[in-house]
């Protein structure tokens, strides 16, 4: 029989609807005191819905919340924090022209005796919680400055500020590296220890099944069922619960047959910006063949996606070096140079860098190869509408409409949108950022095969993933960046997860 004072904060028919669309119907919840509740389920699930009702952020719904056995109701994400209850958004809630001290203290901010800012009082207290994960990121350096993975550590801190008695983690480590995965571990085992209670989003099974006490599983925006002991779940599980079937075609990679040399680069260099003595990447060499899939990894700051953007033409007044595209040396002074010489860049980053969310899929889509639209010297709709039904059907993109605006999407179609824009402008040479990053297991399938087959069209091919398991399975070889360069090199067939990481550590 349950025990009701293990039960800290309880849903119940919670039912929450955007225009016409359910996002959640009827949804019961209970979070267990001091355990990590974890809430799986594909993309457009309800789940990002669910923690905004649960937070404050969306104060409109059916249904009653239940804190301590007393009902609540939060008309902001600030109502939410004040009663004990933060969150650490997937997409990042963050101000870019603050600096991290004053985005952590927002709305929290330090007086002194006569009603100034304490600026010097909120760095300190900053840096003892970047410290807490093990971070070593200067107070006063503004967010704009710092990589997606430094300001998804930035909100861990913003949350960890308060007195938190539920802390709510929305795919907290989709762009971290694994050293600071496991400080977030041991930061999630000492909240526990706090009696704590975490409620966690992730679509990284194996970490899920290392921290989780329990677990519940959401499906097109119902509640679908609950593991209460997960010392004996296992993966299957997790899928079963997330999909309600088996998960028989997980990828394997075909072997496609190699062509010649697409892309060339040669002693390419980044100094840091502000230090030109110091490096980024520097005397980088490789090259990738027709139809090949060049996996690059390493650990945060190791400069992966600098490196993709240099070679895109994103750095055209710090870098040295020369990018050949079949054999022929290319000039590349912006990115419409990269553009123009076949080549592609899915971000890491889809809603800053990749996507203009207040357009629609078809304005999205035909972004970079807007010359194929155009007729008469104006933009045809009807040639915008039938080129993105071409990508929406190819990429199984799930929306209403070509119309649909973009931030009505899913993470995992926000992603497809961001191929089929890249896919549209016939590439001859693909770069892919994290592009799995806050996918789900079906979703991520979709997009290797989606790899593999643009593969054995003869593209070329060059991801990054900090994910050891995906790099593995997706990649012909894989290069190793560490300490400003190349520091392994493997096949497929020689490459482990111990000689990555080794390599990475370096």
């Amino acid at each position: 029989m349950e025990n009701l004072s293990d039960i800290l904060f309880e849903a119940q028919g919670i039912t929450k609807r955007f225009g016409g669309v359910t996002a959640l119907d009827t949804v019961n919840l209970k979070v267990h005191t001091g355990k990590v509740n974890v809430i799986v389920g594909e993309n457009g699930a309800g789940k990002s819905t669910l923690m905004k009702i649960l937070s404050g952020v969306y104060p409109d719904y059916e249904g009653k919340l239940l804190f301590n056995n007393e009902e609540v109701h939060f008309n902001s994400p600030k109502e939410a924090m004040q009663k004990g209850i933060a969150i650490i958004h997937q997409e990042l809630n963050l101000i870019p022209y603050l600096t991290i001290a004053q985005n952590i203290f927002l709305g929290r901010e330090i007086r002194n005796v006569f009603g100034l800012l304490d600026s010097k009082l909120m760095r300190y207290k900053t840096k003892e919680l970047l410290t807490r994960l093990d971070c070593n990121l200067n107070p006063s350096t503004l967010v704009s400055e710092l990589r997606v993975g430094e300001q998804q550590l930035v909100e861990i801190a913003k949350a960890l500020l308060g007195e938190a008695k539920v802390v709510i983690m929305d795919e907290p480590t989709s762009a971290i590296s694994d050293s600071e995965v496991e400080s977030l571990f041991k930061i999630i085992a000492s909240l526990k220890e706090q009696n704590v209670s975490i409620l966690y989003i992730s679509h990284k099974l194996d970490e899920l099944l290392l921290i989780a006490d329990h677990f519940i599983g959401l499906r097109d925006g119902k509640m679908v069922g609950t593991i209460e002991n997960s010392a004996h779940a296992k993966k299957d599980d997790l899928i079963r619960l997330m999909v309600g079937r088996d998960i028989k075609n997980v990828f394997q990679k075909e072997k496609v047959p190699l062509g010649e040399e697409v892309l060339r680069v040669e002693k390419m260099s980044l100094p840091r910006k502000f230090d030109k003595r110091s490096y980024v990447f520097k005397d980088i060499d490789f090259s990738v063949k027709k139809g090949e899939v060049l996996g690059i990894f390493g650990l945060m700051g190791a400069g992966r996606t600098e490196l993709l953007e240099t070679i895109f033409g994103l750095h055209p007044n710090l870098m040295s070096g020369s990018v050949y595209i079949e054999n022929k040396e290319v000039k590349l002074r912006s990115v419409m140079d990269a553009i123009r010489n076949g080549m592609g860049l899915v971000p890491e980053d889809r809603k800053k860098d990749g996507l203009v969310l207040q357009m629609e899929i078809t304005k999205n889509v035909s972004m970079a190869s807007v010359g194929q639209v155009v007729k008469n010297g104006l933009v045809s709709s009807k040639s915008e509408a039938s080129l993105s039904k071409k990508y929406i059907e190819a990429l199984k993109i799930k929306t209403p409409s070509v119309m649909q605006f973009t931030k009505n999407l899913s993470g995992g179609n926000q992603q497809k949108v961001v191929l089929a824009k890249w896919l549209a402008t016939n590439p001859k040479v693909l770069f892919l950022d994290e592009p799995t990053r806050g996918i789900d297991v079906n979703a991520k399938n979709e997009i290797y095969h989606l790899i593999n087959s643009l593969a054995k069209k003869g593209l070329g091919l060059v991801v990054v993933s900090s994910e050891l398991p995906e790099i593995l399975a997706i990649a012909d070889r894989i290069l190793v960046l560490s300490d400003t360069k190349i520091n392994a090199e493997l096949n497929q067939e020689n490459a482990s997860e111990e000689l990555l990481m080794q390599a990475a550590i370096l």
